[in-house]
């Protein structure tokens, strides 16, 4: 049992499989497996990232055909378990196979409009730290695509407005000149969910991804915000609702469900990150997890900070590169060449 307030200020079993009376559930091993067990049309929610096929310790690599086949069965035994007014976000990357890239979230499209499902958003996740390439650009985005079974789906706008830049804007013509034209609420945070940008200036969602000093990061090589999810989960799920993710790595999802009181089941093959995730739920549950707070700023550097300061190093590479007349003496100082 767990110790704590979790859901609906109740104690409760994390269990790990599913059966009537479970509000949360971790299920050690294949997904299949797993969903077979899940009655047809229960859950409101999916929320996950599935493994990108760029050889990562938990992936088996195949090609992107073979990949995509074996997503198909699965995102088919999604659409069984998906209410009627239920919702699917599938955050994905990119494929990346010798060196040339191919958008996962394109190959992804068809096989959720197979099964009718209707794209709501393509909302593009951009980041401002990453891997950096040698041989193309930098990635610096993902995708999420938000998928609705059907066109009577739950979508909670209000739960995720954000502060409007000018509230006090009017209307400039027509029957309603005068009057304040935004929405006392806030407004609409848009499609597009910019990571390190000032959020309530730029109106943009502001959701750092999880890097070496973030304090929700665990061992798992692409381990997702628990803001990500959270946002989802207060935007397309009501509280007593089942929220599911298929690739529970080290339980994001889950913690993001429970925080909302929604009940959270998910499922994760790698052992590791199964007792990870069991041991990230205990610390909610006992009010010990490290979280990002939902809405948080990002830290923006002053210049001041050493880190944030032009190193002496590269001041002196750049003054040859710009200057090739100029050269170092055995001491390390510079002197104009002759030549």
């Amino acid at each position: 049992m767990l110790s704590t307030k979790t859901l609906f200020g109740e104690s409760m079993q994390l269990d790990e499989k599913y059966h009537l009376e479970s509000k949360l559930v971790l299920f050690p091993g294949n997904v299949l497996d797993f969903l077979v067990d899940i009655p047809d049309e229960s859950i409101k929610l999916v929320v996950t990232s599935p493994p990108y096929n760029i050889g990562k310790v938990y992936e088996n690599r195949v090609g992107i055909e073979e990949y995509l086949e074996l997503q198909k069965e699965l995102i088919s035994q999604l659409y069984r378990v998906l209410a009627p007014d239920g919702s699917i976000c599938w955050q994905v990357g990119n494929f990346v196979d010798k060196g040339e890239i191919y958008p996962l979230d394109i190959f992804y499209y068809p096989i959720f409009k197979s099964l009718g499902m209707k794209l709501r958003n393509r909302i593009v996740w951009y980041f401002g730290h990453g891997l950096h390439a040698r041989k193309r650009f930098s990635g610096r985005y993902e995708t999420l695509l938000w998928f609705t079974k059907t066109d009577d789906y739950t979508f909670n706008l209000d739960d995720v407005r954000i502060p409007s830049k000018y509230p006090g804007k009017r209307h400039y013509k027509g029957a309603k000149k005068g009057q304040l034209s935004g929405n006392p609420k806030g407004k609409n945070p848009s499609d597009i969910w910019r990571l390190m940008t000032e959020e309530w200036e730029s109106g943009l969602w502001e959701i750092p991804n999880v890097k070496s000093n973030h304090p929700e990061k665990t061992i798992h090589p692409a381990q997702f915000p628990i803001e990500l999810a959270e946002r989802c989960v207060l935007a397309m799920s009501n509280p007593g609702d089942w929220v599911l993710d298929p690739y529970a790595g080290v339980g994001s999802t889950l913690i993001a469900a429970m925080k909302h009181d929604r009940k959270a089941m998910g499922c994760e093959k790698e052992q590791k990150y199964v007792d990870i995730a069991r041991q990230r739920v205990q610390q909610y549950a006992s009010g010990t997890l490290k979280t990002r707070p939902l809405g948080k700023r990002v830290y923006q550097p002053t210049g001041r900070e050493k880190i944030a300061r032009y190193p002496e190093e590269w001041k002196t590479e750049r003054l040859l590169d710009s200057n090739p007349n100029w050269l170092k003496d055995g001491d390390g100082d510079l002197h104009e060449s002759e030549h």
